[in-house]
């Protein structure tokens, strides 16, 4: 599994080169466009939202041959209740949980946007940033946080979602769009869809029953954020909650356990 370190959280401030062990594959630290397009990209605010959204989804697509890319935006430097833990130290913590998930689940690369947590914000910079990811990778589904989720939402996953669902269209489609990516050689780009995780709005259901026990272990990997999922959450242990909620989303389907998204498809 390879890895990239973008940095670009501030406006006017250019890409800079990670050091090792981060493979780099360009002097301005970014990947270069693989030979074959990858099947799915995981675009998430911050390190573990991609296994609490869609773990059991990437691993079935890792069994199933397809190469998953993650992009995760922040650095998850301000999720902690411990106050003797400084945020540099939190957010290079919070980096190698999110690789060792990676790396249980098959994903193939990932690429740390380096924003801090709770900085996201609509800008054409962050837009640009993913329609060139878009257009490197050629992704057939993108799967992010569904930005339409009311009152109690991160304002990181609204950000994201919504930034998200521009990029994919119409940015990353367009050819006038950006014309200096077009003079780099990246091509536009048509996504066929977006699966949004943490939908009010549900209408797919994707069967994890086969994958859930490596979502579970996936999700062990953020002990800063979950220990060992013995932790208490909505009043219940988290992993009893995780079974009920999957087991919840998979109801009528004829399957154990699920993960729900709302489907968007793109057909222009």
């Amino acid at each position: 599994m390879r890895s990239y370190k973008l940095y670009s959280p501030s406006p006017g401030e250019g890409l800079e080169t990670p050091n090792e062990p981060f493979t780099v594959a360009a002097s301005e630290g970014l990947p270069p466009s693989p030979p074959e397009p990858f099947y799915a990209m995981v675009i998430s605010p911050h390190p573990d939202d991609s296994e609490f959204g869609a773990a059991g989804t990437v691993a079935k697509w890792s069994r199933e041959a397809r190469q998953v890319v993650y992009v995760v935006c922040t650095n998850g430097d301000k999720g902690t209740r411990d106050l003797t833990l400084e945020p540099h130290d939190l957010a290079r913590i919070r980096e190698e949980e999110q690789l060792q998930a990676a790396r249980m689940l098959g994903v193939r690369e990932v690429v740390f946007l380096g924003y801090a947590d709770q900085s996201l914000e609509d800008t054409p910079d962050f837009r640009k940033l993913l329609v060139r990811l878009i257009r490197t990778y050629r992704p057939t589904v993108v799967v992010t946080a569904d930005p339409y989720r009311r009152y109690l939402w991160h304002r990181d996953h609204r950000i994201t979602g919504t930034v998200v669902l521009d990029a994919i269209f119409p940015f990353a489609r367009d050819h006038l769009a950006y014309p200096d990516l077009l003079e780099e050689g990246l091509q536009p780009h048509k996504v066929d869809e977006a699966l949004l995780w943490a939908s009010e709005d549900p209408d797919f259901c994707i069967d994890i029953t086969k994958t859930f026990e490596v979502k579970l272990a996936a999700l062990r990997c953020h002990k800063s954020q979950v220990g060992n999922l013995d932790t208490e959450f909505h009043g219940y242990q988290m992993q009893q909650w995780l079974e009920d909620r999957h087991r919840q989303m998979a109801s009528n389907k004829g399957f154990e356990f699920g993960e729900a998204f709302h489907r968007v498809e793109y057909l222009w």
